[in-house]
């Protein structure tokens, strides 16, 4: 049976973060949860740990790429074939994780991201936000050479191989969209899977539309100083094995 780990970095969620994992038991009943407590100053740590989940629970606010790398070091460390990042504020539902499973199966690809945009799901963000998914979307599209429609989606699966390489490599500002520049110039492969979201059951986002326009600018040019540089990704043979029984 595969070795699954659902990762939810939260901040401050404790109004939601129970039903968000009930219902992940109920569609994932074999999973393991881990919710990263990035310094919330709420109930989150005492909602997660009365609703099962494992809890690592940060010292202080790391920020979403802190709080990912330690879900990705805990998964590397305890071997798990998967691990699946899932927001915590109730805006990817538990039942579209099985999509992003079935796809890692079917393409055998290291890493599948949820989609709000492959296909129409009637989902619509805020102005800011949307000119931002559709600029990285055509960034992103144009330097790893293929179609890419929601490079900021924060709901993805992970194979062995790639939460090996994310667990020592990820950016702490923006890390959706970095994340993906650094495992395609590794060599990793990458897909999208058409999902359903929800808007966020309760609190409010950490990023305000100023904020959200000074990211787009910093880890554009980020993203275009890391495309410009000399690594060459790894030839083919050189790739971490992405079995669980090559590892073994």
């Amino acid at each position: 049976m595969l070795k699954l780990l659902v990762i939810l970095p939260a901040y401050n969620e404790g109004q939601c973060i129970r039903p968000v994992l009930a219902e992940i038991v109920r569609q994932q009943p074999h999973a393991d949860l881990l919710v990263v407590n990035d310094g919330s100053i709420d109930d989150t740590v005492t909602a997660a740990l009365q609703a099962g989940a494992l809890v690592a629970d940060l010292p202080h606010n790391l920020g979403i790429g802190g709080a990912m790398q330690t879900g990705f070091r805990y998964a590397k460390a305890h071997g798990y074939d998967v691990a699946v990042q899932v927001d915590a504020d109730g805006q990817h539902p538990a039942d579209q994780i099985q999509l992003l499973l079935n796809e890692m199966e079917r393409s055998g690809v290291d890493l599948v991201i949820g989609s709000r945009f492959v296909e129409a799901t009637g989902y619509r963000a805020s102005l800011t936000r949307g000119v931002g998914i559709r600029f990285f979307a055509r960034l992103l599209s144009a330097l790893c050479h293929q179609r890419l429609t929601d490079t900021t989606s924060g709901f993805r699966a992970a194979n062995r191989a790639a939460i090996a390489h994310l667990a020592d490599n990820y950016a702490c500002d923006y890390p959706e969209v970095e994340s993906l520049i650094s495992l395609h110039r590794a060599g990793y492969r990458i897909c999208e899977v058409p999902v359903r979201m929800l808007p966020r059951q309760a609190g409010t986002s950490s990023i305000s539309p100023l904020r959200s326009v000074y990211y787009m600018m910093k880890v554009a040019f980020a993203v275009l100083v890391g495309a410009l540089s000399d690594a060459r990704p790894p030839l083919a043979e050189d790739r971490p094995s992405t079995t669980p029984e090559a590892e073994a």
